[in-house]
C-alpha cells in the first residue's frame, strides 16, 4: 500500500465542482505511466477501438462473442459496459474496481460453449483468452498513443508502464507473471500466438461490425451526422493504419497506403487538440461511453482522491474480502459447465443483474 501526501492533480484547475472523487488512487496514481497513457484522448477511441477489433481473431474468443451477438443487438450498450470495466482498472478506486473484477467472473462463468468451426470448447474466464484481451488492449493503447499522440515513451517508462500491464492483469483471470515486461517480450507473445489466430468467417463479420465507429455513437442530430459520419471514417482508417499486413490480409481488410499516411496527422492534431481541453475530453466520453464518465473524469479533471492511497490489488482482496479472480467462483462456474456440457441448455444469466450498478446498464 502507498500513500501519498499532497496529490499532484493533473489539472486541478479545471476540476469541476460536480465530479465526484474516488476513495482512494486506485493501483496507479498520478505519477504512474498508465494515467498518462490511458488519460489521453487517442486511448478510449482509436486505441481501444483497435484493441476490440483485433481481439476477434482469437476463436476462442469470437465464438463466445457471436453466441451473444452483444455486439450486433446491443452494440452501444457493450462498448460503454467495456470502456467502463477498463476505465475502472485503470483510473477508478481500489473498492469498485475490485468489485467489478468479481463481477466480471460471474459474467464470464455463461460465456462458454463450443467453437463453431474447431469444436473446441471455449471459456471467457479461460486464462490464455484472458490474457490475449488484457495484452491486445494494454498493447493497442499504447500503440495508438505512440502513432497518434505525444509518441514513443521514454524505456524507464515503457518499462514501467509493462510493470503496471502486468498489475492490472490481476483482476483478470490470467497470472501476471505471464506478462511480459519489455516490447520485445510483448512482440514475441504476438508471434506465439499468430499461428493460434484465425479469420473465419464470424471473426471478419465482428471486426467490420467493430471497425464502425457509428455503431458505438448515440443517435445524432440530422445536423451533426455528417460530422459523425466523418469521425467514424477517420476511427476507422486510424485504425486500420495500425494492423500489420499479415493481420489486414488474413482477415481481407483493405486500406491504401496514402490512407495510412495521410489519417496520421489528422489524428494527431484532433487528439492534440482535444488533449488541451480535460472538459472537451470529458464531453466527448460523455457521447462515446456515459458510463465512463465517472470513472475518468476525476482523473481528466484532477478531482484528487477522498484519500490519497494506492493499493495493490491483493490489498485490495484482503481489504474488501474479494478472491482472486482465477480462483474466484468455482462453484458457479462448474454449475454453468454442468448445465452447457452436460445438460446441454442455456447457462443462467447470474452475474449480468448484478452488474448493472457496477458496469452500467444492460439497456
Amino acid at each position: 500500500m502507498t500513500t501519498t501526501t499532497t496529490p499532484r492533480p493533473l489539472r486541478r484547475r479545471l476540476a469541476g465542482s460536480r465530479v465526484q472523487p474516488h476513495q482512494d488512487y486506485g493501483f496507479f496514481g498520478p505519477d504512474s505511466v498508465a494515467w498518462k497513457v490511458w488519460s489521453y484522448p487517442s486511448s478510449l477511441t482509436v486505441g481501444f477501438q483497435r484493441a476490440v477489433v483485433i481481439e476477434e481473431l482469437d476463436p476462442s474468443l469470437v465464438a463466445a462473442v457471436d453466441k451473444t451477438h452483444d455486439i450486433y443487438r446491443r452494440p452501444r450498450t457493450r462498448y460503454d459496459r467495456t470502456v467502463r470495466y477498463f476505465a475502472m482498472v485503470a483510473f477508478g478506486g481500489s473498492r469498485e474496481t475490485s468489485t467489478a473484477a468479481d463481477v466480471l467472473v460471474k459474467i464470464h462463468s455463461k460465456a462458454i460453449g463450443t467453437e463453431p468451426y474447431g469444436g473446441g470448447r471455449y471459456d471467457a474466464n479461460d486464462p490464455a483468452s484472458q490474457l490475449w484481451i488484457h495484452l491486445t488492449a494494454w498493447h493497442s493503447i499504447l500503440y495508438c498513443y505512440e502513432k497518434y499522440g505525444p509518441g514513443p515513451l521514454s524505456p524507464e517508462e515503457e518499462a514501467r508502464y509493462w510493470r503496471e500491464c502486468a498489475v492490472a492483469a490481476e483482476f483478470q483471470t490470467c497470472s501476471p507473471d505471464d506478462v511480459p515486461r519489455t516490447r520485445e517480450g510483448v512482440r514475441q507473445y504476438f508471434a506465439r500466438m499468430r499461428p493460434h489466430l484465425a479469420a473465419s468467417e464470424i471473426a471478419t463479420e465482428a471486426m467490420e461490425h467493430l471497425l464502425n465507429a457509428k455503431v458505438m455513437m448515440p443517435p445524432m442530430p440530422k445536423a451533426a451526422r455528417p460530422v459523425a459520419r466523418i469521425a467514424a471514417e477517420v476511427l476507422r482508417a486510424g485504425s486500420i493504419a495500425t494492423m500489420p499486413d499479415w493481420m489486414r490480409e488474413m482477415s481481407g481488410i483493405k486500406q491504401s497506403r496514402i490512407i495510412d499516411v495521410l489519417v496520421r496527422p489528422v489524428l494527431r492534431t484532433a487528439f492534440l487538440v482535444g488533449s488541451l481541453s480535460p472538459r472537451a475530453q470529458v464531453l466527448a466520453l460523455g457521447v462515446l461511453s456515459p458510463s465512463t464518465v465517472p470513472i475518468a473524469a476525476p482523473i481528466l479533471l484532477g478531482v484528487p482522491p477522498v484519500t490519497p492511497e494506492i493499493l495493490t490489488p491483493a490489498e485490495a482482496r484482503r481489504r474488501y474480502g474479494f478472491e482472486a479472480p482465477a480462483v474466484a467462483h468455482q462453484e458457479l462456474r462448474a454449475r454453468q459447465a454442468a448445465r452447457v456440457f452436460g445438460e446441454r441448455v442455456e447457462p443462467s444469466d447470474e452475474g449480468l443483474i448484478e452488474s448493472e450498478p457496477i458496469l452500467g446498464s444492460m439497456n
